[in-house]
């Protein structure tokens, strides 16, 4: 047996999917499956449970997941090791995250991480909050970053940084003319928010309720760009991170407005699986992630 099929067994049964282990090991999804079959073969034992409905491993194969683990984590430490001492920084780097921070916040970090390390390959996905945690959790991506994080198991999650939370209209909108309001100004006019599961929308659900307001939205979106443009041709206003807004302020296509006495903040989070052996290149970006943009 090679590494590799130790690596792909147990990101098969990590991701219980044949198609995310493929594409996990740049491999097709038949390769998976003959290199399982080989594995088989040679111990002449199963190691998948072929008559039930649902993923499942015989007992051979809960032996052997639980030995790939520890060898492939052995393995990526002695490479890591080795790559460390000689100074080496490259690789494959793949990140799960928001639209809102994809697209807003971690372009600054990552434009800074590749000028200093060209050599590393940076993969994002733009994913809704709940399937970031699922691609962490299966091993599809390395690391994710989320708003309002959660802890989750087998999951370590540290701080990225801090959004503060303002209203925002269309320029032409009555409230255009004030630099800022109480929460429960808000209650009078149409409110465009993000949908049910979204963290921010959750949070949001929450000021309004600290304020004894019952706001319905009339309209709702999954992403902060939809959001916006709905904002900009006046169907409403909205709640929004100051971040994901800053180049329409300065086109002057929305208005921002402040909240008083209170301000409201969205924290951002790392995650990423625990238990995993860090390569260089993910300790590194890690590091650049947690260093202030200047």
């Amino acid at each position: 047996m090679q590494i590799d099929s130790f690596r792909v067994f147990r990101d098969l049964v990590e991701s219980q999917s044949f198609s995310k282990a493929a594409q996990m090991n740049n491999i097709t999804q038949s390769a998976v499956s003959q290199q399982i079959r080989s594995v088989e073969e040679r111990f002449r034992i199963p190691l998948i449970e072929r008559s039930s409905k649902r993923f499942a491993l015989t007992r051979e194969g809960d032996l052997l997941y639980q030995a790939s683990k520890e060898i492939i984590s052995q393995f990526d430490s002695l490479q890591h090791q080795f790559n460390e001492m000689r100074n080496i920084v490259s690789g494959t780097i793949r990140i799960a995250t928001v639209y809102s921070i994809g697209l807003h916040e971690l372009p600054p970090y990552l434009k800074r991480f590749l000028k200093e390390f060209p050599n590393v390959n940076v993969h994002v996905e733009y994913r809704r909050s709940n399937q970031v945690y699922e691609d962490i959790q299966s091993g599809t991506c390395d690391l994710g970053l989320v708003a309002f994080p959660v802890q989750k198991k087998n999951l370590k999650t540290e701080a990225f940084k801090k959004d503060r939370l303002i209203a925002i209209c269309a320029p032409g909108h009555a409230l255009a003319s004030k630099t800022e309001i109480e929460v429960s100004d808000l209650a009078d006019h149409k409110f465009i928010g993000f949908e049910p599961d979204i963290p921010t929308r959750r949070a949001v659900d929450k000021m309004f309720r600290e304020h004894d307001m019952d706001t319905k939205p009339v309209m709702e979106f999954d992403n902060i760009e939809t959001v916006k443009r709905a904002v900009e041709i006046d169907a409403g206003v909205s709640i929004v991170p100051r971040a994901t807004v800053e180049q329409e302020l300065k086109s002057n296509s929305l208005h921002a407005i402040e909240f008083k006495n209170k301000p409201y903040f969205r924290p951002l989070g790392i995650i990423y699986k625990s238990g995993r052996v860090l390569s260089p290149a993910l300790k590194r970006f890690l590091k650049n992630l947690k260093e202030p943009i200047t």
